[in-house]
């Protein structure tokens, strides 16, 4: 099976465009692509990751292998960033997080060397149909701000995933508790694969789950999420970086655009329309979703 690096050199050499164009170009655009997907990013509220990967396959010229990689290192680089002070504020709770990263972490791993054992054209079939699916979950999805938990259930109760936390726009003290437990950490096993799979993060599946079904606050599975990517992704980027899936040329300037793009767009957010924007990232989702099937296909 031919590695990555040599799959790119065919793509290149079969682009001849491309080829004649000097080093730094695609650096150069991939870090003002990056800089604008950073602000959409933001404005609707979902992962730099997962408008990363599909659309950088769909519009640029690099094997999928090398954009998971990136894809993985650019989600990761927004967690870490985020980590540290959501952890201050207990909005990341580490027994909430602690089971879950285990789970995830492992099935990451393991998703990884599969995307990477398939052949492209099934990986780019598989990941058109998960962008399409994103894309109505996030139509579809109307997270709870604080789901009512009347009784925690054994599991959640024997791994202490519970917690309270300061909500500063009441001035309260927020109690929680999990329930449905188990069935939202059998989930998780099908999450860690997808994330270590396509490159995606996670986060689009993380707070779903965490917020709607297990019932933590939206708030907590938010920030809880946003731990737990730099937990699961650690993982599976180390597949990719051990495999020679990860171009410094490609993650650098994907990473810098992304992090200044939502510094941009956290200011924007005060007079945006961030619903808007929305429906717009669920649209050019549907449309990245539809040509990467079609390009595992072979029509397009």
């Amino acid at each position: 099976m031919a590695t990555p690096a040599w799959a790119l050199a065919s793509e290149a050499q079969a682009a001849l465009p491309e080829a004649n164009k000097p080093w730094w170009f695609w650096p150069v655009v991939l870090l003002f692509f990056c800089f604008i997907l950073g602000i959409i990013a933001v404005l609707a509220g979902v992962g730099g990751g997962v408008l990363y990967v599909p659309l950088v396959s769909g519009f640029f010229p690099f094997h999928l292998d090398f954009v998971r990689g990136a894809g993985l290192l650019v989600a990761l680089a927004g967690a870490l960033a985020a980590g540290p002070g959501l952890l201050r504020r207990n909005l990341a709770n580490l027994r909430l997080a602690l089971p879950v990263a285990l789970i995830a972490s492992v099935c990451a791993i393991a998703g990884a060397f599969l995307g990477l054992a398939l052949p492209t054209n099934v990986v780019q079939i598989c990941l058109g149909a998960t962008i399409v699916f994103i894309a109505i979950l996030l139509a579809a999805s109307k997270n709870v701000e604080r789901p009512q938990v009347k009784a925690q259930d054994a599991v959640g109760r024997a791994l202490g995933m519970n917690g309270v936390y300061y909500e500063e726009s009441t001035r309260e003290v927020v109690e929680w508790k999990t329930h449905r437990t188990l069935p939202g950490l059998i989930l998780f096993i099908l999450i860690g694969i997808m994330a270590g799979m396509f490159g995606l993060g996670a986060g689009w599946a993380n707070v779903p789950v965490l917020n709607l079904l297990m019932g933590a606050p939206l708030k907590v599975a938010v920030g809880t999420s946003k731990f737990l990517l730099s937990i699961t992704d650690t993982s599976a980027a180390w597949v990719y970086l051990n495999k020679g899936c990860v171009i410094p040329l490609m993650a650098i300037p994907s990473i810098v655009g992304l992090m200044l793009g939502s510094f941009v767009g956290v200011r924007i957010l005060a007079v945006a329309k961030p619903k808007v924007i929305r429906y717009l990232v669920i649209g050019v989702l549907l449309f990245s979703g539809i040509k990467a099937l079609l390009k595992g296909l072979g029509i397009g």
